[in-house]
């Protein structure tokens, strides 16, 4: 009996392990993301003057979108709070869709190109973000197949992968609190913030000529 309380005490620390790695890996291509987009928008430029009420519309848009994205991954923590490695995970967000923490990602990305003043760089920085974590969850989807069985098998069939489904939300239970988790999201999310004063600043860059204009997105 001794030998099999350890043997299944070495078998969820190996899993936390291996989620801790794609969670890891999670954050390496948010924060590479965020570098490449705002790398690639030095040089592009919204066909929507600044100042105009559609180029300030779009970036109004896109804040509400960027705290929304940082607000949902929040609420996400609050119910998967380190329970991922050891339970399947089912009310709240996750009753709706199986990946609520890329979801709100890719709306904060979608803020994120929002702030260019440009639809076009809004929806293609949420296609970039979704299709980049697409990798993640098909690596995570397999993990938790073994790990769970049929528990987390039948929530797959249950719950969509990634667009939410509205009408099967369940309050569910958060589990225990844990601020360190919640504190980590937050910073997480933060980056996304950085987005505005950044563009703001391209904005006078490109207006005053320092930086070139190369495209422009309608």
């Amino acid at each position: 009996m001794l030998n099999e309380v350890k043997s299944a005490q070495a078998d969820q620390a190996q899993a936390r392990r291996a989620l801790g790695r794609y969670q890891h890996a999670r954050r390496m291509v948010l924060a590479a993301l965020v570098v490449v987009m705002f790398a690639a928008l030095l040089f592009g430029q919204s066909a929507f003057p600044p100042e105009s009420v559609p180029h300030e519309t779009i970036e109004m848009v896109g804040v509400l979108l960027i705290f929304l994205g940082i607000v949902g991954r929040l609420w996400s923590t609050l119910y998967i709070g380190g329970r991922k490695s050891s339970e399947v995970v089912t009310g709240g967000p996750y009753s709706i869709t199986r990946n609520p923490l890329y979801v709100f990602s890719s709306i904060a990305a979608a803020g994120v190109g929002a702030q260019m003043g440009s639809i076009t760089a809004a929806i293609g920085f949420a296609v970039i973000c979704a299709a980049a974590f697409h990798v993640v969850i098909l690596r995570e989807e397999t993990f938790l197949k073994e790990a769970f069985g049929t528990p987390f098998q039948a929530y797959m069939a249950r719950v969509p992968r990634f667009f939410p489904k509205l009408s099967l939300y369940q309050e569910g239970d958060t589990g225990g609190f844990k601020p360190r988790l919640l504190r980590t999201t937050l910073l997480d999310g933060l980056v996304f913030l950085v987005a505005m004063p950044f563009f703001e600043s391209i904005d006078a860059a490109q207006q005053s000529g320092i930086l070139p204009v190369l495209f422009r997105f309608p």
